[in-house]
């Protein structure tokens, strides 16, 4: 019998469903025919890492952590009828003079036990999720809040999300500091980061896995490649992470350039943290892939001041159109209708108060559709003005999806935004209950084609702790979307913004359809 084909498609479904991740490709000829169909089925498998949150004594940071609900896969092997969710430290990474080989006995003794107590610590959960629909609560504050990595698998995998959100109140850099925990991968873009001499922009890279991984960094500024002799071959020890300022990677000060940062084995999670004197800190996280079309959703009403930062790393220089999704209507900004980006640099537009009052979205799109050049971009958003402003990051991101869920919502100060860059879309989204009780809600919005809708979620009935937001799309076109989160302290309006691209928590996989005839000799 010629059944290769179907026990390989078969053996691809199952590893699709653990991993993520799988493609086939089928036979030609008749057997193809009978074969070639597909179906999405649920990850049991899913990682996330998240940044050490802050090295100020004085942070105080939560983490959270959530799975949606309504998700049937089977059981993680070895594990209980969910599986797990659980992030946990990661390990320490030794100075140079702790991993040369101690001599006296005493002193190695002293070593080991201090290694063998570090990896009991990184063995024991910091958060878990025990079930689809609940979110996770805990708060560790100081500057020894560690790094995490986890994983879920089974029930708890598809769609799991988690997030870290830290408050410094006092210093130069005080401010709120929100990241969502991210997955591993293999290339990262940072339009937005500086190596200016007022800014403190520290490149955390933090490894999952049982080896090392190796990351290369390169730095792209209005004029180019920015000079670097020690970005490339960065070790990331097994399970640990590590945090490198900048600007200790080259000699020349810019204000605003491009970070690419990308593993030439193993894979990482990669995020900066920024901090401006003055002004305020919070992460800058990797923008979607390079594309031709790219949108940043979730402009604050009353942002002061708004800064598009974008890079073309392709041959080619990119003209692009500036476009604002309002609260009814899509328009250019006056005098920033375009942008030239030249080819390898970085061009940055400074588009001042754009919002006026409405909620808005920042689309890009080639001014010539057969000259549709690839970019990256991000914005720096400020909210106030002189010692009382903040700001925070809106990197271009992919859309919702079929699903995506970010956690840490609270009683006040979260704020959704749904952008539709093309057609009109409908989305469905859910509070979930809270970490410490209270119920579910749901409500639908249409969101109408090249506009912006702002939504003040209702918090569920009852809430305790925090909550998740879910987003899923039910009809129409693609949505594109973002939570900030806004905790004024003593007359600054400190905020955060993170976007919901796909939680990726199913995977399209091949399904084959058996003709015994074919399959006869």
């Amino acid at each position: 019998m010629k059944s290769t084909h179907l026990s390989l498609i078969a053996g691809a479904v199952a590893l699709a469903a653990i991993t993520g991740f799988a493609s086939v490709n089928a036979p030609a000829g008749p057997a193809a025919e009978e074969t070639a169909t597909a179906s999405s089925l649920p990850v049991e498998r899913s990682s996330l890492v998240c940044p050490a949150p802050s090295g100020s004594d004085l942070a105080e940071t939560r983490y959270t952590s959530f799975t949606p609900p309504g998700t049937e896969t089977g059981k993680g092997a070895g594990e209980g009828a969910d599986g797990t969710a659980e992030l946990k430290p990661a390990l320490p990474v030794l100075d140079d003079d702790e991993t040369e080989t101690e001599t006296d006995p005493k002193k190695a003794k002293k070593a080991e036990e201090a290694a063998k107590k570090a990896r009991a610590k990184a063995d024991k959960p910091v958060i878990a999720v025990k079930e689809p629909g609940k979110p996770a609560l805990v708060e560790a504050n100081g500057s020894g809040a560690p790094a995490l990595v986890g994983t879920a698998t089974g029930r708890l995998a598809p769609g799991w999300a988690a997030q870290q959100t830290t408050t410094v109140t006092v210093g130069g850099a005080r401010g709120l500091l929100g990241v969502s925990c991210t997955a591993p991968d293999t290339d990262f873009w940072f339009p937005g980061a500086s190596t200016a001499r007022s800014r403190q922009d520290y490149l955390h890279l933090t490894n999952p896995d049982d080896s090392a991984a190796v990351a290369d960094i390169e730095l792209f500024g209005p004029k180019g490649a920015v000079t670097s002799e020690v970005g490339d071959g960065i070790t990331v020890p097994a399970r640990s992470s590590i945090a490198l300022l900048l600007s200790t990677l080259t000699d020349e000060s810019v204000n605003d350039l491009t970070a690419h940062v990308t593993t030439r084995s193993g894979r990482v999670g990669a995020v900066v943290l920024t901090a401006d004197d003055g002004s305020g800190t919070d992460w800058l996280t990797t923008a979607t892939d390079p594309s031709a079309t790219l949108v940043m959703p979730g402009i604050p009403s009353d942002a002061t001041s708004v800064q598009l930062v974008a890079y073309a790393p392709g041959e080619h220089d990119a003209d692009v159109k500036v476009q604002l999704m309002g609260e009814n209507t899509t328009f250019a900004p006056a005098g920033n209708d375009t942008l030239h980006i030249k080819s390898g640099m970085t061009a940055t537009i400074d588009l001042k108060d754009i919002t006026r009052g409405e909620p808005g979205s920042l689309r890009l799109t080639p001014v010539e559709k057969n000259r549709a050049t690839p970019i990256v971009a991000a914005l720096r958003v400020v909210r106030g003005t002189g010692a009382k402003q903040e700001y925070a990051y809106i990197p271009a991101t992919g859309p919702v999806g079929a699903r995506s869920s970010v956690t840490d919502n609270r009683a006040k100060g979260s704020t959704l935004s749904l952008a539709a860059p093309g057609a009109t879309a409908k989305v469905k989204v859910t509070t979930s209950a809270g970490s410490g009780g209270g119920e579910p809600a749901v409500e639908t919005y249409t969101v109408k084609a090249g506009t912006t809708m702002a939504v003040t979620p209702k918090p569920p009935a009852g809430l305790k702790g925090a909550y998740a937001l879910t987003v899923e799309t039910v009809s129409g076109g693609p949505v594109h979307a973002s939570r900030a989160l806004l905790l004024p302290q003593d007359g600054v309006q400190m905020f955060t913004v993170q976007t919901l691209p796909d939680d990726g928590g199913t995977v399209v996989v091949p399904s084959a359809r058996q003709d015994l005839s074919v399959l006869d000799d």
